[in-house]
């Protein structure tokens, strides 16, 4: 697969599909395989789909040094000029959802529309999970069963774990991409600095927002927060589903994200 040079790192990514520029942006430790070979495959029929590898994650660029969330929007944007993309629609989730929020916040022009998914704004008022921190806990341990055990159970809901095959394709699709414990942590610290509320207000591109009602690392409160600050945002609730909405409802997700970048 590709690499993009862009912004001081080696982004890679992978693209698919055929229509107008879709833009996917992973959460926390998450990776482009993260995304699901089923769920890709609902918007490659409508989209030129890239999905893509933060700095420091599998064999995009080493990353050593703090960043902030918005040297992460930075590193998008310069992924959509080396696709040669003037703009394109953002779907981020967690992470990536706040990633979503600077990109539309300081490059404005290059967002044709945009979607968050299971992620917050920020700030006194924003309210994190307890199961978000013991996520990094356990990746920084060091201990692969029991970070893949809490990483399961905590973005999951106990609906969609009461199939016991469904853990062996979390592990399997958790283990295909190098994840480093330092840059996981060096995520977190960013995601808890990240403020946006005071700034939504001013946001002008079209956006909806995704949240599932059984999220406990980033509880629904967070979205319906973003979708009450962004004028004109959509909100839709995932009625029991957890902070991988996607993984749960992949066709209703991809049909919402159709419907919004037609509206």
């Amino acid at each position: 697969m590709p690499h993009a040079h862009t912004n001081g790192q080696r982004l890679h990514y992978r693209r698919s599909g055929r229509g107008e520029p879709l833009l996917l942006v992973q959460g926390m430790s998450g990776h482009h395989r993260f995304w699901g070979e089923s769920f890709l495959a609902l918007l490659e029929a409508d989209y030129d789909v890239v999905a893509y590898d933060h700095r420091g994650i599998g064999t995009s660029s080493r990353a050593d040094d703090p960043f902030s969330i918005a040297d992460l929007a930075d590193d998008a944007a310069g992924l959509l000029d080396a696709l040669g993309w003037s703009g394109a629609h953002v779907f981020g989730i967690s992470l990536g959802g706040m990633i979503g929020q600077e990109l539309a916040l300081r490059h404005p022009e290059r967002v044709r529309t945009l979607t968050l998914g299971c992620t917050w704004a920020g700030g006194p008022e924003g309210v994190m999970g307890e199961a978000s921190h013991e996520i990094v806990a356990a990746i920084g341990a060091r201990e692969v069963e029991r970070a893949l055990t809490t990483g399961y159970e905590a973005n999951l809901s106990p609906r969609y774990r009461a199939d016991p095959g469904h853990f062996a394709t979390y592990r399997e699709c958790a283990l295909a991409v190098r994840v480093p414990a330092p840059v996981v942590q060096m995520q977190f610290r960013a995601a808890l600095a990240h403020d946006t509320a005071d700034r939504l207000p001013g946001v002008r591109t079209p956006t909806l927002v995704l949240h599932g009602t059984g999220d406990v690392g980033i509880p629904a409160v967070n979205g319906e927060r973003i979708a009450a600050l962004v004028p004109g945002a959509r909100l839709h609730l995932f009625d029991g589903a957890g902070h991988l909405f996607w993984w749960e409802e992949p066709e209703a997700t991809a049909a919402l994200l159709r419907e919004h970048t037609r509206s």
